[in-house]
């Protein structure tokens, strides 16, 4: 008989098929951590372990390949992404949780085909394990809580591996962003929850279509998390406003023209938005790149020489590029440039036929530079 994992109520409805959720490589991880820890610290054997998710969802999970050493005890959990495509879908996360007298507290790392980090830009430092934020905080949390119910007051060294991960990396994104020798352990919600690209583009017409019959003529876009906490942390504009576009630039404005809005003033990471400077409109990796040659080229036309260009061109992130320019003297007018093309893309797309602009933005720089329509569209947005 099946065990239940805690997500069989949990479904939606895409093209009339019900699609399953999944949890993340995250939740795997730290269901496996916190399964090694209490068999190494409680004695006994678990076959399952229930996890608490910050999504609020409770999942039950299986244990598999218990290993016991002397002062360590491994396990491992099973992706499900439920009906989500994804390259990890089926892959055994596994967590090694070792006593260590030498120090306190908990100690988190990646092993064998866990990624690691070797250019600077992302979310974890060059050199440490490619262990997202939320993924980390959870998998120290369930280790400290196994070491407070047992009353262990030496400390834990986690470490969280993939087999395979080195080959599942390469179908993934993590080659060009400077991740090497695996995967990444991910998950802000610790859930996977499907959504058909159709699916998303219709959420954010129905959102949109909501907030013109309400009167709101110019509109606030953020394509993600980062955006949506860089207008509220640091923008003087009405934060309850905003709609996420995600990728889907392209498509926001052309429902914007129809359901006659007068505006859209986007605020977007760099990341996203300096592929809009080619042209690009649809931003996920798996359409188009061209990150760095955007920049390359803004560089060149700021009056950079070539070595400059070719350095840039080699980067993983833009953040890694940005450091090229500022180091260059060349950060303020390259985005200079890199604004022109947003704002003429921007209006090529809608032939000019409503009022479009861009509050464009680094984690590591912060403000970069705004379109020649930005300011019109702020005061106008905040008028309302």
């Amino acid at each position: 008989m099946e065990r239940k994992n805690g997500l069989e109520d949990y479904s939606v409805i895409r093209g009339k098929k019900r699609m399953r959720f999944g949890y993340t490589t995250g939740s795997c991880a730290a269901a496996a951590c916190k399964g090694a820890a209490r068999m190494l610290l409680g004695g006994g054997n678990l076959d399952r372990v229930e996890l608490m998710t910050p999504k609020g969802i409770l999942l039950s999970l299986e244990l598999e390949d218990v290993r016991r050493e002397k002062n360590a005890v491994s396990c491992g959990v099973r992706k499900d992404a439920g009906d989500d495509p994804d390259t990890t879908n089926g892959i055994l996360v596994c967590a090694r949780v070792e006593k260590d007298s030498s120090m306190v507290g908990v100690l988190v790392d990646g092993g064998a085909g866990v990624g690691r980090v070797t250019r600077p830009g992302l979310s974890r430092k060059v050199g440490e394990a490619a262990i997202n934020p939320v993924p980390m905080d959870m998998i120290r949390r369930e280790a400290e809580a196994a070491a407070s119910e047992y009353d262990y007051r030496g400390g834990l060294r986690v470490t969280i591996s993939v087999p395979g991960g080195e080959e599942i990396a390469e179908k993934t994104f993590n080659p060009r962003l400077g991740i090497v020798g695996g995967i990444s352990i991910l998950g802000t919600s610790g859930i996977v929850e499907p959504m058909s690209e159709k699916a998303l583009i219709r959420s954010i017409e129905v959102e949109m279509r909501q907030r013109v019959s309400l009167g709101e003529e110019y509109l606030l876009v953020t394509p993600g998390n980062y955006g949506a906490d860089y207008l509220r942390e640091h923008m003087d504009l009405p934060f309850e406003k905003n709609i996420k576009c995600s990728n889907y630039v392209g498509e926001t404005i052309d429902m914007a023209v129809n359901l006659g809005a007068k505006g859209i003033l986007f605020v977007a990471h760099i990341g996203k938005f300096v592929k809009v400077g080619a042209g690009i409109m649809n931003t996920h990796s798996h359409s188009a790149d061209g990150r760095m040659e955007v920049l390359a080229a803004c560089a060149a036309r700021a009056g950079s020489g070539i070595s400059c260009v070719r350095e840039i061109l080699d980067c993983g992130t833009t953040d890694e590029a940005l450091d090229v320019l500022q180091r260059e003297k060349l950060l303020s007018p390259a985005m200079d440039l890199l604004m022109e093309k947003i704002q003429f893309y921007l209006d090529h797309r809608s032939y000019e036929q409503i009022l479009l602009g861009a509050v464009v933005f680094s984690n590591v720089y912060g403000y970069l530079g705004q379109t020649r329509d930005a300011k019109k569209l702020a005061d106008r947005i905040r008028e309302k």
